[in-house]
């Protein structure tokens, strides 16, 4: 009898059944003993097997309620119908809706823009205007997108994703912003041009100490791509904490392009060692700008904005030559990077209430055309960006807007190696998932869609091009239902 005959396969299957059949009891029991027996599970040891239900569905939970149970627009931190906008501009899919919007415009806080009676004709329309960022600096750069990517870090997020998002960057004409990380051989294959960021670590940039190097600064400031540098003060994940890398992704190329050692959790200060008052801060920014020979900002998330205060009036004391060249303003609600809960959920100002307190500040010291600002934190629809250029900002930044028009699932790994669509991840089976060709069309469709759309905004409320929305175009619904014009609840504070 061979063993191929269909009886002799019979019996076999016959055999494996039984011993699962058999297995199955066994393995319960196993566990019911392990459960009952165990010390750190009181659920468990009072519950054998049934406790375990409940730890698998507090699992899957976070998973059913973002397809099956959640409402369009109850998410967090982005909601469905967020998420949804921006996948469809980065496939550049058709992202009109019919029979009225399901967005509620009665919470207080609502942005409403007010809508000309006489809207600017698409062909009256002019191209965004450009911004000379550094006019003091060697190289000044100009910038006429309003609408750019954020920092993220390489090592926070993969070789793929920085490739992508520097080509389709590129492709967009916009700004990358590589994010406290260090300069990577893709930031400068993809072609974008790129704001190198200095965080407290001096990653790229650093010495044998951990502080900044004239000599890699300089290296650093030879490629042309470069054009901005930012000294990270904060970041809206964490303000008042330096950046967190988990050894796990500290990989060989990651360590040689920070300097750090391979496999070991990275781990930066919670601020610049060096810089402990607005005077130090400003040396430390015209040491850049001297070396570099290139515009030179800060960013920060404001909380006690008495050192803004300071630091206006130290620049106009010393000069307006040294003054930072421009301002990021992160909001509390930004979030790429890992960071204590006590300080993601509850520290700093949100962009909200910040971005028109920067703007302000620097009106009432005579600053706001010298230095310009770019506001960043939880920007990722066209009307969030019209929303900031109303309130006064130069240019609006987004690092989560990208990710979702890389693939991004909202899957919360972001702080360990698993993330499912191998942006925040070194595995490199994950890594595979990510076809930079094809993300990379994907991260300059929706750069160009919000641009669009922004546009759209401006022309319905009368003004020719973004830059020249004014607080007055923008609503803010009020805790009784109705709203009132931004430049009501924030007056225009005219410049000295």
């Amino acid at each position: 009898m061979q063993l191929s005959t269909p009886v002799l396969q019979s019996e076999i299957m016959s055999l494996a059944l039984m011993s699962l059949l058999l297995g199955i009891p066994l393995l319960l029991a196993v566990l019911y003993v392990v459960d009952r027996n165990q010390t750190r599970h009181a659920l468990r040891r009072n519950y054998p097997l049934l406790a375990r239900f409940r730890y698998l569905f507090e699992h899957l939970g976070e998973f059913f309620r973002q397809y099956f149970f959640a409402m369009d627009r109850e998410e967090m931190p982005f909601n469905r119908a967020e998420r949804s906008w921006v996948y469809r501009a980065a496939k550049k899919v058709d992202s009109t809706i019919a029979f009225g919007s399901t967005r509620d415009l009665k919470p207080a806080g609502t942005i409403l823009f007010a809508n000309c009676a006489f809207p600017k004709l698409q062909e009256e329309g002019l191209d965004t205007s450009a911004v000379t960022i550094g006019p003091f600096s060697r190289e000044p750069y100009q910038a006429t997108s309003v609408f750019h990517i954020s920092a993220m870090s390489y090592g926070a997020i993969s070789a793929p994703a920085v490739l992508a998002l520097s080509q389709g960057a590129k492709s967009a004409g916009i700004w990358m912003n590589t994010g406290e990380g260090g300069l990577s051989a893709e930031h400068l294959e993809g072609g974008a041009d790129l704001i190198f960021q200095i965080g407290t670590a001096k990653y790229g940039v650093r010495d044998a100490s951990g502080g900044l190097c004239p000599d890699r600064l300089s290296q650093i400031a030879a490629h042309e791509q470069v054009k901005m540098f930012e000294i990270k003060l904060s970041q809206g994940a964490k303000p008042g904490k330096g950046g967190v890398l988990p050894g796990s992704k500290v990989n060989a190329e990651i360590a040689r392009v920070r300097g750090i050692p391979l496999g070991e959790d990275s781990l930066s200060p919670n601020r610049h060692p060096e810089v402990s008052s607005s005077e130090d801060l400003l040396d430390l920014l015209e040491t850049v700008r001297s070396v570099s020979g290139k515009p030179v900002g800060i960013k920060a998330v404001i909380g006690d904005h008495r050192w803004l205060q300071a630091l206006c009036s130290t620049i106009n004391a010393r000069g307006i030559a040294s003054a930072p060249d421009f301002i990021t303003v992160d909001g509390a609600e930004g979030g790429t990077g890992a960071a204590p809960a006590s300080l993601i959920d509850y520290m700093g100002l949100p962009l909200r209430e910040s971005l028109p307190l920067v703007v302000d500040i620097l009106k009432k010291h005579g600053l706001r055309e010298r230095i310009r600002v770019i506001a960043s934190g939880k920007l990722i629809n066209p009307a969030q960006i019209a929303w900031a250029l109303c309130v006064g900002a130069d240019f609006a930044t987004t690092a989560r807007g990208f990710m979702f028009s890389l693939g991004c699932i909202q899957a919360m790994q972001c702080n360990k190696n698993t993330c499912p669509t191998g942006i925040t991840t070194h595995d490199k089976r994950l890594q595979r998932g990510l076809v930079v060709a094809n993300k990379s069309q994907r991260v300059a469709n929706y750069a160009q869609s919000v641009r669009a759309e922004v546009a759209v905004i401006a022309h319905a409320c009368g003004v020719q091009e973004p830059r020249q929305l004014q607080r007055q175009h923008c609503r803010i619904v009020q805790g009784d239902g109705s709203s009132l014009a931004l430049d009501s609840i924030y007056p225009e504070i005219e410049s000295t």
